[in-house]
């Protein structure tokens, strides 16, 4: 049985803003498949440009930048943003929910845009929408906030509802930019521990930014940005 590919691999990757001084510097950086890896760093060191290079919404001026075997660095934006639909769950600072949707609906769209996780959802046997409400209720959005559409929402349960999304349909790789950061102690530890198990289950690999050093002792392994990042150890 052949060894599956690091869930990422970065090479002499080189990065910055138009107009800006160099950001990111790393030479080498691997996420191995399935490990659960905690990133740290200060604001404005480049987490959340490095996790945008990682899900090919951007993508690098030099170096290589390989996501679960794909060279995002050589792929055409079309192609990368088919890729992140089909095989990455990415939980966004900004969420990227749509607001007239109601939480179901919007958990429901990584499956519209993709085959492989809609079979995936399906796949447990209860149908996609099942799946849907079955990771909402684990982070308590449920009842009748399930009718709701999600601009009616709290902060916190629009980011829960962004986290389902993230997780339905099996990713290979889940991506969480500051994920709880609006969720209360307890909706919290729900999060991390449905994050935890839904990756475990389906073998995905977990690269997890957050300011919150408490949450880090659930993970593998933790990496300081600032480690890696030649320009941020330079700064």
């Amino acid at each position: 049985m052949s060894t599956p590919p690091p869930a990422i691999a970065i090479r002499n990757l080189r990065f910055a803003w138009p107009g800006g001084a160099p950001l990111l510097r790393i030479d080498d950086f691997r996420v191995e498949a399935g490990e659960r890896v905690f990133l740290a760093g200060p604001s404005g060191s480049g987490k959340s440009t490095l996790l945008g290079l990682i899900a090919g919404v951007i993508a690098p001026q030099a170096g290589e930048v390989e996501t679960l075997g794909w060279p995002m660095h050589a792929m055409k934006a079309e192609a990368r943003d088919a890729l992140r639909g089909a095989r990455l769950g990415v939980i966004f600072q900004l969420f990227n929910l749509l607001p007239y949707l109601s939480p179901v609906e919007n958990v429901l769209l990584a499956t519209r845009f993709s085959p492989e996780r809609a079979k995936a959802a399906r796949s447990t046997g209860q149908g996609a929408v099942a799946e849907a409400r079955r990771l909402l209720a684990r982070l308590g959005i449920e009842g009748e906030t399930l009718k709701r559409s999600s601009v009616t929402l709290s902060v916190g349960q629009q980011q829960r509802v962004a986290a389902a999304r993230a997780l339905i349909g099996s990713p290979g790789l889940v991506i969480a930019d500051e994920p709880t950061s609006a969720l209360d102690t307890e909706s919290r530890k729900a999060f991390i521990a449905l994050l935890q198990e839904e990756s475990a289950k389906s073998g995905a690999a977990l690269l997890f930014v957050s300011h919150d050093r408490a949450l880090a002792e659930s993970f593998d392994r933790v990496v300081d940005l600032r480690e890696i990042n030649a320009e941020g150890a330079a700064a």
